[in-house]
């Protein structure tokens, strides 16, 4: 007798890759600093860019920025721009680059204020919806990532629009986007259910 097939968001594809963040991760709650610290850049770099070619290089990423220790990030410097805009490991986007220091040095500042860098984006949660049926119904942008994509801006983030914000909001479990059906949104639900907020 078969074993049914796993439901899925379709957007996973065939890509084991893919599949295995699908499954794994998009879409679970993160409360940790530094991953959420590495998501916001990530989606930075994703900007223009199909995800899966930022995942497959996200362990050059996590290389490169010092696995994105916030601390760490924040004292690097100019001749570290320069190193990595030579290194074909990572997308060599010299403003991106240079984002991922600054945005470092903010998220310090964000630090100091709350508490944890997670205390402050899980301020923007909204309140849960429906699920999407189908990904047209998944939308670009909502009301909570633009009010959260003006704050990071006003505290002098980049590469945070409304649209990658978002992208990130998914990704890190502050909204529940696994479409009705997929096996992930129940378990997405239940560890959001679970999550003591920070």
């Amino acid at each position: 007798m078969s074993t049914p097939t796993l439901v899925r968001c379709s957007w996973a594809g065939s890509d084991a890759l893919y599949i295995d963040y699908h499954d794994r991760e998009w879409g679970r709650p993160v409360v940790d600093d530094n991953r959420l610290f590495e998501k916001l850049c990530l989606e930075g770099f994703q900007s223009g860019l199909a995800w899966i070619t930022i995942l497959r290089k996200r362990e050059n990423f996590r290389e490169a920025f010092l696995g994105f220790e916030i601390d760490r990030v924040a004292a690097m410097d100019e001749a570290d721009v320069e190193r990595l805009v030579l290194d074909a490991g990572i997308i060599r986007h010299r403003g991106k680059i240079a984002s991922t220091i600054n945005n470092a040095k903010r998220a310090q500042a964000i630090r100091a204020e709350f508490g944890s860098l997670a205390r402050y984006i899980w301020r923007f949660e909204p309140e849960p919806v429906a699920g999407p049926v189908t990904l047209g119904q998944i939308p670009a942008q909502t009301e909570a990532s633009r009010a959260l994509s003006k704050d990071l801006r006003k505290r002098g983030f980049s590469f945070v629009g409304p649209t990658t914000v978002y992208a990130f909001m998914q990704a890190m479990g502050l909204v529940n986007d696994h479409v009705e059906g997929c096996f992930c949104r129940a378990e997405s639900a239940a560890a959001r259910d679970g999550l003591v907020r920070p």
